[in-house]
């Protein structure tokens, strides 16, 4: 399946480890709290999963069977790259390198909000990098366990619940901030980074358009500036990452058309011809869940252009400061070097 796109640019993602990797001035080493940590709870499937959890899950099953990679987030499409499902691993590997590659000098302490499989997490402990974690959902929790053993101390609770006197040189969302109440997210946040730490989000959010569009999710972006007015972040970085993102929502689009609306029209059809009775009466029963399913995800309404139009995706990265200087202080922005085929 090929997807075509005309709105990715050449610009550089640069490397992880490398000089250029790091987009702000590097600050004096920071230091972590020597507090012991809080005794580890072992994650256990919960008996009752949510539809989410399923989602995710069934969402690993097909990456890791089609495109063997246990990553759940976001592709980073450079205009190199096609379109295509055999190279979504490539491109949440090109994710998973522009987020490393905007952690600065001096963080050896990281607070991951929100696990997923792992992959993340294993990737910044491979890097060196001492790694605890916010899991809120235990079945999400236990397929972490299988990839990072006993490593990183997981704390199984919302990040708005979260309780413990450690605080982190920096504090990660990927894709998880959207989830967060906003004024906890950052209250919070503040709460647990370091002096003059680090917090870096990299997620997307709502436009300020007259209807909120076909893709939910995300919170709204003048409403986080409003926030942090008041707070002690001062905003480092401000990426615009959209045009590199937006092409997973073709790709998945593509999919559901080429696949799901196939297999579905052929097994429904099946279906009401071989047992008809009992295809009506389930049918009858489940018509307004597949409606709404079929409108949502089958409609080819979800796609990069309606992303485009109703959705941002930022990365993010603030320094623990003093109050207001978020609002006074603009994003820093230096150089960085060109690597080959690299967007952003």
């Amino acid at each position: 399946m090929t997807v075509s796109t005309d709105q990715r640019q050449d610009t550089p993602i640069p490397k992880a480890g490398s000089e250029a990797a790091v987009v702000v001035e590097a600050p004096r080493s920071l230091s972590s709290a020597g507090k012991a940590p809080a005794p580890r709870r072992q994650a256990t499937p919960s008996s009752a999963l949510s539809s989410r959890e399923l989602g995710l899950d069934l969402a690993l099953i097909l990456a890791r069977y089609l495109c063997k990679t246990d990553h759940l987030h976001y592709g980073y499409w450079s205009s190199d790259m096609s379109i295509e499902l055999a190279n979504l691993k490539e491109a949440q590997e090109r994710y998973t390198d522009l987020l490393v590659s905007h952690i600065p000098e001096g963080v050896e302490s990281i607070l991951e909000v929100g696990i997923g499989s792992g992959a993340l997490t294993h990737r910044l402990i491979q890097a060196g990098y001492r790694v605890d974690c916010v899991s809120p959902s235990p079945y999400l929790t236990a397929r972490a366990r299988e990839l990072l053993g006993d490593g990183p101390q997981i704390f199984e609770c919302r990040y708005e619940d979260l309780q413990t006197p450690n605080r982190y040189d920096l504090i990660l969302f990927s894709e998880s901030f959207q989830y967060v109440r906003l004024d906890k997210a950052i209250s919070i946040s503040e709460a647990h980074v370091c002096p003059e730490g680090y917090v870096l989000i990299s997620d997307f959010f709502r436009k300020e358009t007259t209807e909120d569009g076909p893709i939910k999710g995300g919170h709204r972006l003048h409403e986080m500036h409003r926030l942090l007015e008041t707070c002690t972040l001062r905003l480092m970085t401000d990426r615009d990452i959209t045009d590199q993102t937006a092409p997973n929502l073709d790709l998945l689009n593509d999919f559901s058309q080429r696949v799901i609306v196939p297999v579905k029209e052929r097994l429904f059809g099946f279906l009401a011809q071989k047992y008809p009775l009992p295809y009506r009466a389930l049918y009858g029963m489940l018509r307004k869940h597949l409606r709404h399913a079929e409108t949502k995800y089958l409609s080819g309404q979800r796609n990069g252009a309606a992303f485009r139009k109703y959705k941002t995706y930022r990365v993010l990265l603030f320094q623990q400061g003093c109050p207001g200087s978020a609002a006074a202080a603009p994003p820093r922005l230096v150089a960085q070097s060109v690597g080959a085929g690299a967007d952003g």
